[in-house]
């Protein structure tokens, strides 16, 4: 079936089956391979993308249920200043070991701030509890988080 899909400012065509994950149409049908598969089970938070600027976890989110709907992937999310915040943050606090979970922490990192500009580290951490860090960065995404906040009060 095609299905009409509006990812990163664009609107694409893809051929997809009903019940197909948007995480596949993602990585292979659009072949943008920035967001990972962890779990398929929404548990892992590695597949997070942003649908209408909101995180979900694109493993269990299925092409039929996003018409009309804007994706963004962690290919764009530097294209919004929350986004470059948090990837300048996670720079330069040098948060990345191995980086496997790191788009999916930074798709929800950007959702945190864009509802909670000021997160104490409380919120920080109930907020990011669904994305499983292997490596257990928890402590530095933590900080990349507050930085992130304190780029964007200038």
């Amino acid at each position: 079936m095609d299905y009409t899909v509006k990812i990163n400012g664009a609107t694409r065509q893809v051929a997809a089956e009903p019940g197909t994950p948007l995480l596949w149409v993602i990585r292979d049908e659009l072949r943008l391979t920035g967001t990972k598969f962890g779990c398929g089970v929404a548990s892992c938070g590695a597949c997070t993308v942003h649908l209408d600027g909101e995180p979900v976890r694109s493993c269990q989110t299925y092409i039929e249920d996003i018409e009309d709907a804007e994706i963004t992937t962690i290919e764009a999310a530097a294209d919004d200043p929350v986004g470059a915040a948090v990837q300048q943050a996670w720079g330069e606090l040098d948060v990345v070991q191995c980086g496997y979970c790191q788009s999916g922490q930074i798709m929800s990192a950007i959702g945190l701030l864009r509802e909670t500009p000021k997160p104490d580290s409380t919120q920080i951490n109930d907020y990011m509890s669904g994305n499983v860090c292997r490596c257990a960065t928890y402590q530095r995404i933590r900080a990349a988080v507050q930085r992130a906040s304190e780029i964007l009060e200038g």
